[in-house]
């Protein structure tokens, strides 16, 4: 990461590349789709639009204003390292934001279509987010306040999010007296922090497979030789029975999955298999460690 990493390193330029497309990312989202309906999506951006609307104040500007403190207390618990990375993501948002605002004005990309423009913006929004998160920055606000909360509670980053926000976007509705902001502003907290979490774990193309048969060698020379993946034996004991038994425990791809299942059905129809995501599997035969 980029505090960790030395500078200009390869893995250094990867991490400033993700935190200022990821920032540009979450500016598209909220000055082309989320601003201009009047959304509030939590945290500061969510108070600076209503402000923005109100007063007329530029929504990148005063965001910035309001992290100050956040960005503080975020140094202090979380490290005075990661407050640099969480410098750059909120001073590169809120300049991208009042740059495209100044370009652009106040006017939707998707002229009277909410509900298409809360699903980009929400979308746009969580990509970019996530971008920053994996480089151990954050474009601010009150997701410092989720990075915080997610760090002791051990709850996903972006449902941390979602909770944190919910919470502001009562303020669109005092100011604007119209459920349909609260309700769009739900919608897109809510995508923002599944897409977060997407970015963060990856799509899942790996499989985890549990299996309980007692022709586990038939099954073991299948994913050994013919499918070349390898595999662990777990021992077991039966809750029932008390019978001991074997169990495989093996990585497999999306693609192979039913190849190995047409084999189970063929040697043992009995056999008790569980199959899980995997959103990311390192090691031989899969990706790296060391990337």
């Amino acid at each position: 990461m980029i505090y960790q990493e030395r500078i200009f390193s390869k893995l250094w330029y990867k991490d400033a590349a993700m935190i200022i497309v990821g920032t540009f990312s979450v500016a598209v989202g909220i000055v082309f789709f989320i601003a201009p309906y009047k959304f509030v999506p939590g945290g500061v951006y969510g108070i600076s639009i209503v402000l923005h609307h109100l007063l007329g104040t530029p929504i990148g500007l005063i965001s910035l204003l309001m992290d100050i403190p956040l960005l503080l207390i975020g140094i202090k618990v979380l490290g005075s390292r990661f407050g640099v990375t969480t410098i750059a993501g909120i001073v590169l948002t809120a300049v991208f934001v009042d740059t495209l605002g100044r370009i652009w004005g106040n006017n939707p990309l998707v002229d009277d279509d909410a509900l298409l423009s809360g699903i980009f913006g929400g979308a746009l929004a969580g990509f970019g987010l996530g971008l920053i998160f994996r480089a151990k920055a954050t474009s601010g606000g009150t997701d410092i306040v989720a990075m915080i909360l997610s760090k002791y509670s051990r709850m996903p980053l972006g449902k941390s999010l979602i909770y944190v926000d919910s919470a502001v976007v009562l303020i669109g509705l005092i100011a604007f007296h119209d459920w349909k902001i609260p309700l769009y502003s739900w919608l897109i907290i809510f995508l923002t922090g599944k897409v977060i979490d997407m970015v963060l774990e990856g799509i899942s193309v790996n499989k985890v497979v549990i299996i309980i048969s007692d022709k586990h060698e038939e099954i073991r020379e299948k994913i050994i030789y013919k499918m070349d993946r390898g595999g662990t034996y777990l021992h077991a004991q039966g809750m029932y029975d008390s019978v001991e038994k074997k169990v495989i425990y093996s990585n497999i791809s999306r693609r192979e999955l039913p190849i190995l299942m047409a084999h189970i059905r063929d040697v043992d129809p009995t056999a008790f298999v569980s199959v899980l995501d995997a959103y990311d599997v390192l090691g031989e035969g899969f990706k790296p460690l060391k990337e």
